[in-house]
């Protein structure tokens, strides 16, 4: 049974009304966030259109605000987004859906004025806009909105897209839209295209690439920002009406040999029963990329093998691609289709082949995740000389995956991060140094035989030795 101090509903009836409601004005005294909770409470209890008043009150308020967004304040702009978007969902929309959409619509509108005075880059308030656009999907098919008048919204809500807001949005509305809306939609976004543009001056042109003839613009590659807008919209279009062809007219011939761009369309040609065109397509990526295709590329052409019945050749290709790059995905991928018994037999030889690999971060990486800790330790005996302390991001998990049951391989992990860390003078790690310093302390009790290798006080003393005079570090262990 809960105690009586236990915070929970039932405890805080038992105080009554009156004392509750003393305790939420002190509680919301000097918070901004806890009286707008407080004052839209309030007004759900008088009726839709008041509260509908209070959401457009604060949309002002936020729209009109200029202070700056930075880090500090991402977490409140977040929240506050937040309030007013459930508040939308699970208040007003259940009793008046076309007011709701409307505040949807209007909450989207907010995009511009927020992201015009952001200085940081956290993805939580986008994600507020991308979830607003698939509310404001499964509002309009109770909203009875007419499709034409819907469509005609959403091309104007993409047409000015600047910040990513309305990404989802065609997808979220298509089930709404339904094949005459989605028609409606791609006849708008047509038109623009048609319509004349200016074109960028030379100042406005964006490099993102050199070759032998000169600057490459983004412009060259994926045209202007219209064109480029109009193509994802009806690339969207095309998905949500399940026109495979539609989807790859809208791919420029200049990327439709990039991996990636030939992954996409393979995917949606066997989704489509097309499975020959699909390893057809994947097979006319550009040669010199092919080896080093990216994973996802990769997983796409096994894929597709499997479904033309050439397990064999998708096999193969697995074990090749695992051989290059120790991916774990390919080597689960093709022990999972092996009968009983060869699995292991497999395992073993993928282990084997992970101690010889030429890189020996990547083999270690590789056994941490699949995992395989005791090939992982005895990968750092036995190649201890070829590790590098300054990969911290892959030294710091290894040790600390190690310490419990390989406390010497743990040990020779932290000592490449200590002595890299001191032999340079990285005075800014120098506390994460000492930190790994009092880690091998603690596991030196723990290993019975060095193999060859300095006792713990003896690496220490080799340590004064040599670095005694780095005060810095001197001062920060215990």
């Amino acid at each position: 049974m809960a105690a009586k101090t236990t915070l929970n509903a039932k405890n805080l009836e038992g105080l009554g009304a009156p004392r509750l409601a003393e305790l939420l004005i002190e509680i919301s005294t000097g918070s901004a966030a806890n009286k707008r909770r407080l004052r839209m409470e309030l007004a759900g209890n008088h009726s839709g259109a008041e509260i509908a008043r209070e959401v457009r009150k604060r949309f002002a308020s936020i729209a009109r605000s200029r202070t700056v967004i930075n880090w500090r304040k991402v977490k409140a702009v977040t929240a506050d987004l937040e309030t007013q978007r459930k508040t939308i969902v699970d208040v007003v929309a259940p009793d008046d859906p076309k007011e709701a959409l409307e505040l949807a619509w209007q909450f989207l509108a907010l995009a511009d004025p927020v992201f015009e005075r952001s200085a940081n880059e956290s993805s939580s308030v986008i994600e507020s806009f991308h979830q607003a656009c698939a509310d404001a999907g499964a509002i309009a098919k109770s909203a009875g909105v007419e499709k034409d008048a819907l469509a005609d919204k959403i091309f104007a809500a993409v047409q000015n897209n600047d910040y990513g807001q309305y990404d989802p949005l065609i997808a979220a509305m298509a089930p709404v839209l339904g094949n005459d809306g989605l028609e409606r939609l791609k006849a708008l976004f047509v038109q623009w295209s048609r319509e004349p543009e200016d074109k960028a001056s030379q100042s406005h042109r964006q490099v993102i690439g050199w070759s032998s003839k000169g600057p490459i613009y983004e412009d060259q590659v994926y045209g202007s920002h219209r064109e480029r807008t109009v193509r994802i919209a009806l690339q969207e279009i095309a998905d949500a009406q399940g026109d495979v062809d539609a989807y790859i007219a809208q791919q420029p011939e200049k990327t439709r040999k990039a991996p990636l761009v030939t992954t996409d369309i393979a995917r949606r040609l066997l989704s489509a029963g097309r499975a020959g065109e699909a390893l057809e397509t994947l097979s006319a990526v550009d040669t010199r990329g092919r080896d080093d295709a990216p994973i996802e590329w990769q997983l796409a052409r096994v894929e597709v093998l499997e479904a033309l019945g050439r397990a064999d050749d998708a096999q193969a290709d697995r074990w090749k691609w695992f051989e290059q790059s120790l991916n774990d995905l390919h080597l689960r991928a093709f022990i999972r289709r092996l009968p009983d018994f060869d699995d292991l037999e497999a395992e073993e030889k993928a282990f084997a082949f992970a101690q010889a690999f030429p890189e020996v971060h990547r083999a270690l990486a590789f056994f941490l995740r699949w995992p395989a800790l005791a090939e992982a330790a005895k990968l750092v005996l036995k190649r201890q000389g070829e590790l590098n302390g300054d990969l911290y991001d892959l030294m710091t998990p290894a040790a600390e995956a190690l310490a419990e049951k390989h406390p010497l391989a743990a040990t020779i992990v932290l000592r490449s991060m200590i002595d890299l860390t001191l032999e340079n003078a990285r005075s800014s790690r120098y506390k994460h140094a000492a930190r790994h310093l009092v880690r091998c302390a603690s596991l030196a009790p723990h290993i019975a035989d060095f193999a060859g290798l300095a006792s713990h006080d003896a690496y220490v003393a080799g340590l004064e030795s040599r670095h005694g005079h780095k005060s810095g570090f001197r001062k920060l262990v215990p």
